[in-house]
């Protein structure tokens, strides 16, 4: 059986070692163990920072133009590879090809922006701060940083985090989900290809073992995560603890505001995609919708149920299914538990998704998608996170409360509003407390160029995933004041702190 192991400076782990401990990845199309991943410990982690620490000054010393350099060869040999990474993709995440490769260009389109790194980098200057005196503003690396990921996401996450870490002159070291771990390994063997040197980009595996020993090693210096809020709480607790900088992005419930003005065939299309696209496991899914008024909201679920039975559930190669299995045994049996849990609690299943069997692959981790209507926001089903194919409708009688809904949940990453009224539209997103705001736009995942970033549960830390956010991350300012004397014999006039003066 395949073993997928490490990637660290000095050449992989023995993957015979005695005592070495391995978790089972499985193809969610059949079920079956497809593969067997390494896990390891904080003796592979001290081996991973040592090659990073010796490779990081060089990196760090290359001017940015010749680091822009490997970022675009490896752009290039991403996309060269688009097809054999998506296949390997969905065959241990379950997401069809398409989503794949969506997947794969959303991550590529933060490396174009870590493209332009040498521009990101400018610091601030101001000449004549004083007689004879500059000053000026650096970005500096912090050294090493390392990514946390979740399994949703193995390729666009991984790529967020050290696509931004690395272009600034950082060494990264990547813990991918162990879930699917083909992929990231298999990035970072790019990222050697396209120039950087060995050291710069690692990937190790693990559990809870190898996240707190990144936690609390002592030479990194910054820990980017996403994953369930109540990790991403204790990776950010633990992490400032031990005085790194962390950014831990966390889970979601984000909302679709309809109102009464909505183009319905427009936002049922839209919610197809957004609920049970990539079989609803996005941290940026659209399990909610909000249709203002009961009239609104009789005609969206008279509209949804054809839309929903139409959706064709399929193996992740299957060209003409709209999404496939979820990723383990384990998922599929939580999300059938909120969807019973939802079903205890009063809300109307419509839709019931359960006990969907695919033809031939009927061992599979698939879940036909389900529908919700009358929920409310006292209902624990509401109240978190399913990370499934299922969307629910809460009904709202006002604007007032369309927008109290989404501002009072404990999550706060995104939220979008389908209206033909640009006063509603441009009062909904000044007055919603959300991170991110879909104007018509069912998944208001913002341009790489822009930041990610959520409110309340769904994010710990103060600096945003990428764009900007991402570069002030992953650097720190150094600022000089500088002053060169006349010559003059006493080195011309004294130099005085304005506040001294």
């Amino acid at each position: 059986m395949r073993v997928i192991d490490h990637l660290v400076a000095g050449g992989q782990t023995a993957t015979n070692a005695a005592g070495t401990r391995q978790g089972d990845v499985f193809d969610p199309n059949s079920g079956q163990v497809q593969a067997r991943v390494m896990l390891g410990d904080a003796a592979l982690l001290e081996r991973a920072v040592a090659a990073a620490s010796a490779a990081q000054p060089g990196w760090a010393a290359t001017n940015p133009q010749r680091r822009a350099r490997v970022m675009f060869r490896f752009k290039e040999l991403v996309e060269q590879n688009m097809d054999a990474l998506a296949h390997l993709l969905s065959s241990e995440h379950g997401k069809v090809i398409a989503d794949a490769k969506g997947d794969i260009q959303r991550g590529l389109e933060v490396i174009e922006f870590a493209c332009g790194i040498p521009h990101a980098l400018k610091g601030e200057y101001t000449q004549g701060a004083g007689p004879g005196i500059d000053v000026y503003s650096m970005r500096m690396p912090l050294g090493i940083g390392a990514g946390i990921t979740p399994f949703n996401f193995p390729a666009m996450i991984p790529m967020w985090m050290f696509g931004v870490a690395i272009a600034c002159g950082n060494a990264f070291i990547l813990k991918p989900s162990e879930r699917d771990p083909s992929v990231p390994v298999r990035l970072a063997e790019l990222m050697r290809e396209a120039g950087a040197p060995e050291g710069i980009l690692q990937v190790v595996h693990g559990d809870k073992a190898m996240v707190d020993a990144i936690l609390d090693h002592p030479a990194i210096s910054a820990v980017s995560f996403v994953g369930s809020s109540d990790i991403a709480h204790y990776v950010y607790r633990r992490g400032v603890e031990a005085g790194k900088r962390v950014q831990a992005m966390g889970g979601a419930k984000n909302h679709g505001i309809v109102m009464p003005d909505a183009d319905l065939d427009q936002v049922v299309a839209d919610l197809s995609g957004a609920a049970f696209g990539s079989a609803g496991e996005r941290c940026m899914a659209l399990p909610v919708v909000v249709p203002v008024g009961d009239k609104t909201a009789d005609a969206l679920r008279e509209k949804l149920i054809p839309a929903i039975d139409a959706l064709r559930v399929g193996v992740s190669t299957d060209a003409q299914a709209h999404y496939g299995p979820v990723v383990n045994a384990a998922h599929k049996r939580r999300v059938e538990d909120w969807i019973q849990t939802g079903v205890d609690e009063g809300a109307e299943l419509v839709v019931d998704g359960r006990g969907f069997k695919l033809q031939g692959y009927e061992e599979g981790f698939f879940i036909g998608p389900s529908l919700f209507d009358r929920v409310t926001p006292a209902m624990q089903s509401y109240k978190e996170e399913i990370f499934g194919p299922v969307l629910q409708i809460v009904r709202a009688p006002d604007f007032e409360t369309a927008v109290r809904l989404p501002s009072e949940h404990q999550y706060g990453n995104g939220v979008a509003i389908f209206t033909r009224n640009g006063h509603a539209a441009r009062e909904f997103a000044a007055r919603v407390e959300v991170g991110m705001v879909g104007i018509n736009v069912p998944i208001p995942v913002p341009v790489a160029y822009h930041s990610f970033g959520g409110w309340k549960r769904s994010a710990f830390g103060d600096v945003n995933q990428h764009g900007m956010e991402g570069v002030r991350f992953w650097t720190k300012v150094k600022t000089v004041t500088q002053r060169w004397p006349d010559g003059s014999p006493d080195g011309g006039n004294a130099f005085v702190i304005p506040t001294m003066a």
